[in-house]
């Protein structure tokens, strides 16, 4: 658990989100941090001092260097993912021992009605029809091409079509690194470019289900709460739908950090805990965090973190409004998202249809940073589900 400091201090206002971590951040210091690129396009003279970068196993200097670049804009990280792309697929996690044979898959780049460029990606089976659509919401700072891919090809060898997208500002997407002005523009975006997916006359007829992880379970309910009819069911994995409540500002703390969020919605100010050591219970497992190198690892942008709390106190208020069928998957020994917020989603969503699963000692990143037969386990819980309500 994160020490709780001093309410006169921005430390106490900490949040409930996926992580993503690259070499420099599970060094574990806050030297590390850049200052660099408050807005797109500029540079502050300030920087820290940066800590050593960690060697990566198959990756040599000259590429250790790529993650010296600033990443707020998005043809850097494009340019980083390509160079790493094959180094990734290739570490040594059960995820990536997944094979891809029978599978057909493409990546894509769409400007949507926002005019950014989305980027997204689809894995279908080769030779039987899909059971359903698995439409898939990414983490804080993720990207739906690093450990993703393992769950999308265990997904698509078990019968599904599974689809997935990086918000604006993350991954591969347009726009500035981290930044989320407006979660419900976020939302709007994911909806928009579903919706054309699930229009293809090769998928218009199957079930179609939300697969949500930490963030990305909000984004997922907040899909279905403008959508209440839309969608066959929903996967919430360690869901961030509440701040603990041990965890929340005082009143005037949020305020004035909500006011000064109005002049400087982009800078990174808000603290964050060592997240990989958080999230991921498997030592091995933590150390490949290192490779996820277009992962948001900076400080939290205002703006982010403001949005973030209005949504997870929206969502709280409105748990009852919760209709579709449900699984909820969540490591007991959580600190990242508390488990109990996923017991109070589970009684009080007016669904008839749900289901939660706990598991004893699991940390928050249950698909990715347990040991390898809990993430078999998990696995086949989720899969069993979806086959149940296909």
């Amino acid at each position: 658990m994160a020490v709780r400091p001093s309410p006169s201090s921005l430390e106490h206002f900490t949040f409930h989100t996926r992580p993503t971590i690259t070499a420099r951040a599970i060094a574990n210091t806050r030297s590390q941090y850049s200052y660099k690129g408050y807005s797109r396009g500029k540079s502050s003279s300030r920087k820290a001092v940066m800590a050593p970068k960690m060697k990566l196993h198959g990756v040599n200097d000259e590429l250790l260097k790529l993650l010296d670049a600033n990443m707020d804009d998005v043809s850097t990280r494009r340019r980083v993912r390509e160079a790493f792309k094959e180094i990734q697929l290739g570490i040594d996690h059960i995820l990536f021992k997944t094979p891809s044979d029978g599978l057909k898959t493409e990546e894509s780049y769409e400007v949507n009605s926002r005019g950014l460029s989305i980027f997204s990606k689809c894995w279908i089976p080769e030779t039987v029809r899909p059971k359903a659509m698995v439409c898939y919401c990414h983490g804080y700072g993720d990207t739906c091409t690093f450990f993703f891919e393992g769950i999308a090809r265990k997904l698509a060898l078990s019968g599904y079509g599974v689809f997935s997208m990086d918000y604006p500002g993350f991954g591969l997407s347009e726009g500035l690194h981290g930044f989320i002005p407006s979660f419900d523009k976020i939302v709007d975006d994911v909806i928009e470019h579903y919706s054309k997916v699930k229009e293809n006359p090769e998928f218009s007829a199957l079930p179609s289900f939300l697969f949500g992880q930490s963030l990305g379970g909000a984004v997922a309910l907040k899909v279905h709460l403008k959508q209440p009819h839309a969608w066959t069911g929903a996967v919430l994995v360690a869901p961030m739908c509440k701040i603990a409540d041990d965890m929340v500002p005082p009143w005037a703390l949020a305020q004035i950090l909500i006011g000064v969020a109005k002049f400087l919605p982009k800078y990174k100010l808000v603290p964050q805990k060592n997240l990989a050591e958080a999230a991921f219970r498997d030592m091995k497992h933590r150390e490949l965090t290192a490779y996820n190198v277009i992962a948001y690892k900076h400080k939290p942008r205002l703006q982010t973190a403001v949005e973030m709390l209005r949504t997870t106190q929206e969502i709280e208020r409105r748990l009852k409004e919760v209709s579709l069928p449900l699984l909820i998957l969540h490591g007991e020994a959580d600190t990242v998202t508390d488990p109990s917020v996923s017991k109070a989603l589970y009684e009080k969503a007016s669904s008839s249809d749900k289901s939660i699963k706990l598991y004893k000692d699991a940390y928050h990143s249950l698909l990715e940073g347990e040991p390898d037969e809990i993430i078999i386990q998990v696995f086949d819980d989720i899969i069993s589900w979806l086959n149940e309500h296909c």
